[in-house]
């Protein structure tokens, strides 16, 4: 794969990042949060079927949201448990 079509692959998936997704740290709760984690899994599963290459772009938003998940699942146990 050349250096032009990984930037291309890179553009596009921050494209559709920005127009479909939330930045995580604006995210407010579990269920909006898995739901961009699941789309982002299978925009990545796409991406891995169709061009056998993934930006590193991707993996760091799905972790920024699984830290962000983990957050918040955090919060509550500490509300629900510790109070």
């Amino acid at each position: 794969m050349t250096t032009k079509e990984r930037q291309r692959i890179e553009n596009e998936l921050r494209k559709f990042a920005a127009q479909n997704f939330e930045r995580p740290s604006n995210c407010r709760n579990l269920e909006q949060i898995r739901y961009y984690v699941r789309e982002l899994s299978v925009k990545i599963e796409e991406m891995r079927n169709k061009f056998n290459y993934v930006p590193s772009s991707a993996y760091s938003l799905l972790a920024q949201y699984n830290a962000k998940q983990n957050s918040i699942i955090g919060t509550d146990f500490r509300k629900t448990y510790c109070s």
